[in-house]
């Protein structure tokens, strides 16, 4: 039996239609690992991973790097706080004075007086929204993970969208590794490169 492909992934990547696209086409065993976005890339650099679903930025030295899709950016919050009565959505300006729950990946700086709060994931920063204290932004993928009746989210107009990106290093593009990259960009089993 060969070596599974082992491809990481990110909260709110959706690995799971490319990894039956695989499955049906190629005989190689797949293996997905979730990662932390702080650590999203370690594992593809020591080689205990292949390749990895990754959200940018990130360091791309030695690394091959092809973008996937984009994704909107969301604040979220209690379904009492007054961003409830938005629409459908917000923009930096509206969230000015709020207090964020949990800094961000979106290029955004708030003001130092609204980061008091100690790291969290983004599970906890959404259960600390919904108990009706401060807004939290994450990208659309991780809010609808963590969905709860008690809590809106508004798409944040104003913010570019956060991109997921496939990585691997540079000294690894053999066959396997660029038939996956084919499986994320939509090549049939009849195309090639």
């Amino acid at each position: 039996m060969s070596t599974p492909l082992r491809i990481g992934f990110v909260t709110g990547a959706t690995p799971d239609k490319w990894a039956r696209h695989w499955r049906d086409r190629r005989r190689e065993p797949l293996e997905l690992v979730p990662v932390t976005e702080s650590e999203q890339v370690d594992g593809v650099r020591d080689g205990s991973l292949d390749m990895a679903l990754v959200r940018l930025p990130v360091e791309r030295d030695g690394l091959h790097c092809v973008r996937l899709y984009d994704e909107l950016q969301v604040a979220v919050a209690s379904r009492e706080h007054v961003l409830a009565a938005a629409d459908e959505e917000v923009t930096t300006a509206d969230l000015v004075d709020e207090q964020l729950v949990r800094p961000h990946a979106s290029g955004w700086t708030p003001d130092a007086d609204q980061l008091d709060w100690p790291p969290m994931t983004e599970q906890e920063a959404i259960e600390t929204v919904a108990a009706g204290t401060g807004v939290v932004i994450l990208p659309m993928s991780i809010a609808r993970l963590h969905q709860r009746k008690d809590v809106v989210t508004r798409v944040v107009a104003d913010l570019e969208p956060t991109t997921i990106a496939l990585v691997w290093r540079v000294d690894r593009d053999d066959e396997v590794t660029q038939a996956f990259v084919g499986v994320t960009k939509g090549r049939t089993a009849n195309t090639s490169r």
